[in-house]
């Protein structure tokens, strides 16, 4: 069974994301609500924040940014965000059953 914060379409992971800029660092910081709670450096001005979010998890998840699209809440702290066939998964987020020969958890 997975969080509420996200779900696989098929070989594709989909989060329900809280962002905080203007953090101290960029780090994954458990849940807000049923929404995944990223800590961003980024100030929420000019996209900075959407940038740095793609590249933070393009990195997480081992894709290159180019699959890495916010769906919605450009300019919003709630965000949707499809990540593309992840090759590695953060604690926390198990497999999707769909996902053949799907991403890896090491």
């Amino acid at each position: 069974m997975s969080e509420p914060w996200y779900q696989w379409e098929g070989e594709d992971l989909l989060l329900a994301i809280h962002i905080q800029p203007r953090a101290s660092s960029d780090s994954l910081d458990g849940t807000h609500g049923e929404r995944l709670k990223i800590r961003l450096t980024a100030p929420p001005v000019d996209g900075k924040a959407n940038t740095r979010l793609i590249r933070f998890l393009a990195g997480h998840f081992g894709v290159p940014r180019r699959q890495v699209h916010i769906l919605s809440g450009e300019s919003s702290r709630a965000k949707r965000v499809r990540i593309q066939h992840p090759r590695q998964l953060p604690a926390g987020i198990k497999p999707g059953t769909a996902c053949r020969g799907g991403p890896r958890s090491d």
